[in-house]
């Protein structure tokens, strides 16, 4: 039996926390969907037991909603020579791999780090240090490194470099990848013409195996501008058509895939998407 395609959205805890998440779903009529437990702008985050997680998780049960994801918060930066940002990332993630064990989830999906101006082998090894102290290999989930763009001083732009933490890790078991279609296309992969190809040099490089989440965005820079800047779906240089035919692809059956799109447009886009037609008004 063929694998069912996933496709939701970044959605909100606001208020009931993992039950708005799953209602905000239910009205996109998705399948899948993508939070964030925690602020990026810091400070104490939410006792994870206010989540109403079990309610949440009957609800999901009822509308076949599965695999869900959780976003670590953007302020975590293990590739940074700050012992202060290094030490707090490290606490955020160990922190984050408990909470999203209590809801039952699969997936944390992580940016790597930025290197602020010490390269991409220090950062690199920073990352690999910083990971070494959280991960133990008995955790119930994968750390899903996300690719990046390639702009300012991200490391895991390439799949190289993604490639190169997973090796130097102790425990390689716990971790994934994330793919971001902006940011592949906007480092220089040439998804549009060549998703196939992209993804023959993922199994050479990472392998397959490996891919567990998949951002699907459009991108309002062009191909190879190493800038990260979403578009809504068919409104930037990727397209709808290439989309399309990323989101329906086989090698990405059975993993979530996430909208992260601007303007709250989410529901049209998953219709689009999924050549679903719109209601009749």
């Amino acid at each position: 039996m063929d694998k069912p395609i996933l496709l939701g959205a970044n959605v909100s805890v606001a208020k009931t926390g993992l039950t708005a998440a799953v209602e905000e779903t239910i009205r996109y009529g998705a399948n899948t969907f993508m939070i964030y437990t925690r602020s990026n702008r810091g400070g104490k985050a939410r006792p994870i037991t206010e989540f109403h997680r079990d309610e949440a998780l009957a609800q999901m049960a009822e509308h076949h909603i599965v695999d869900p994801v959780v976003h670590l918060s953007y302020l975590v930066n293990l590739a940074s020579p700050k012992e202060d940002t290094w030490e707090y990332g490290i606490s955020v993630l160990r922190e984050e791999i408990e909470r999203v064990e209590y809801l039952g989830f699969q997936y944390i999906v992580m940016h790597p780090g930025s290197h602020v101006g010490e390269g991409r082998d220090y950062a690199i090894t920073r990352i690999v240090e910083g990971l070494n102290q959280v991960l133990t290999g008995d955790e119930q989930l994968f750390v899903c490194l996300e690719t990046m763009a390639g702009d300012g001083s991200k490391v895991g732009n390439s799949l190289e470099d993604i490639a190169e933490i997973i090796e130097r890790v102790d425990h390689p078991e716990v971790l994934g990848v994330c793919i971001d279609t902006c940011h592949n296309f906007s480092y220089g992969y040439d998804i549009v013409a060549d998703f196939d190809g992209f993804l023959d040099k993922f199994e050479q490089t990472i392998g397959l195996k490996r891919l567990k989440v998949a951002h699907i965005n459009d991108s309002k820079n062009p191909f190879d501008s190493r800038k990260d800047r979403h578009a809504n779906i068919g409104d930037g240089y990727i397209g709808t058509e290439a989309l399309k035919t990323i989101v329906h692809h086989e090698a990405l059956r059975g993993i979530p895939q996430i909208l992260e799109t601007p303007n709250g447009r989410y529901k049209e886009e998953i219709d689009l998407l999924l050549d679903r037609a719109a209601p009749q008004s």
